[in-house]
């Protein structure tokens, strides 16, 4: 697949002509394969020897791989047909859904996703279900979390699932304004009764103004840390977070950082030990300036023996077009993850 022909395809995932679109994506005419597929913000998943990966777009873009680096392009999204629930919950939503996330629970996958317009933080995070991959029936779960504007200092969007050593699930999510939200699910992968969420990142310590106003939106604020991944190793919990900004092609400078916990609920020290709540993290990956000018929206995994990092980079030959990147994460002594 050329490049004209791949950016024409994945246009027509992403876009939507009005109204009616709103409730059924617009989806290529045939499955398509790729080496170097156009993503934003992927999380992948692992069930008969075949790897999936989910990303942004209309009703969430999939694909599938049997060797984990040719990929075909589905014929259509996970979600055929938009919940009306969310346009309800998200004035302006219109069916182009961001960053889901995918877990394996109880003999049975969970995919969270996002539901928002850009720079505002009037959003809300969904859930779907299935009992299997290859032939998925998808189930409308309902919503997991909201966030309203001038009601709440977070935005309810880029969700992730972590399930601690007691079997217990939890939800990371955020971007923005206070920073990154964890809170307790229940068996049903919906909030706990009674929980509210509390923050464990932030860009910036509490109090710190940078010197530059978020060039993306002026309601966001420039607390620009979002995207958490939490992936447990040994005794630790890893935050992977992304800071700065995504989403301007070659301007883009997303990048990211990690720290890590004891715990899920942090808190959360870097290598230095700084806590993430206070403006923490240490680098992991940032743009290299000749193939990708920036990265970030990461997930990792424990894949057949292997700890596999995925994230999107922003192309310098490309126009600043978004790619999947995928690496091996290796261990150093005092158990940091490091890029093979």
């Amino acid at each position: 697949m050329n490049w004209p022909q791949f950016s024409l395809l994945f246009l027509l995932l992403l876009c939507s002509a009005g109204p009616s679109e709103a409730q059924r994506p617009r989806v290529p005419r045939e499955p398509f394969q790729t080496d170097k597929p156009m993503v934003h913000d992927p999380v992948l998943a692992y069930e008969d020897s075949t790897y999936y990966l989910f990303s942004t777009g209309m009703g969430i873009q999939q694909m599938r791989s049997r060797d984990g680096k040719t990929w075909t392009v589905t014929r259509q999204p996970v979600m055929t047909v938009i919940p009306q629930w969310t346009r309800d919950s998200v004035p302006g939503f219109r069916g182009h859904v961001w960053a889901p996330d995918i877990i394996r629970w109880h003999n049975r996958w969970w995919m969270a996703y996002s539901c928002s317009t850009f720079g505002r933080n009037g959003s809300a995070i969904g859930l779907l279900s299935c009992r299997s991959l290859s032939m998925p029936i998808w189930n409308d779960e309902g919503c997991i979390v909201t966030s309203r504007e001038k009601r709440d200092n977070w935005n309810a969007i880029d969700p992730n699932f972590i399930i601690d050593e007691t079997d217990q699930p939890w939800l990371v999510w955020g971007s923005f304004w206070d920073g990154i939200q964890l809170a307790r699910l229940d068996t049903t992968m919906h909030l706990a009764a009674g929980e509210k969420s509390c923050t464990i990142a932030r860009r910036y310590a509490s109090g710190f103004t940078p010197s530059e106003p978020n060039p993306t939106s002026k309601f966001a604020g420039p607390n620009a840390i979002e995207a958490p991944f939490i992936f447990r190793h040994g005794d630790f919990y890893y935050l992977f977070v992304s800071w700065d900004y995504c989403c301007r092609g070659s301007k883009s400078n997303y990048r990211v950082a990690v720290g890590r916990s004891r715990t899920v609920e942090g808190p959360y020290l870097d290598r230095d030990g700084k806590d993430m709540l206070h403006g923490g993290g240490t680098l992991f990956l940032e743009g290299d300036k000749q193939e990708y000018e920036a990265a970030g929206h990461c997930a990792v995994y424990h894949i057949n023996g292997e700890d596999i990092f995925i994230c999107h980079g922003y192309s310098t030959t490309h126009e600043g077009a978004a790619f999947l990147i995928q690496k091996r994460i290796m261990w150093t002594d005092d158990e940091w993850p490091v890029m093979r």
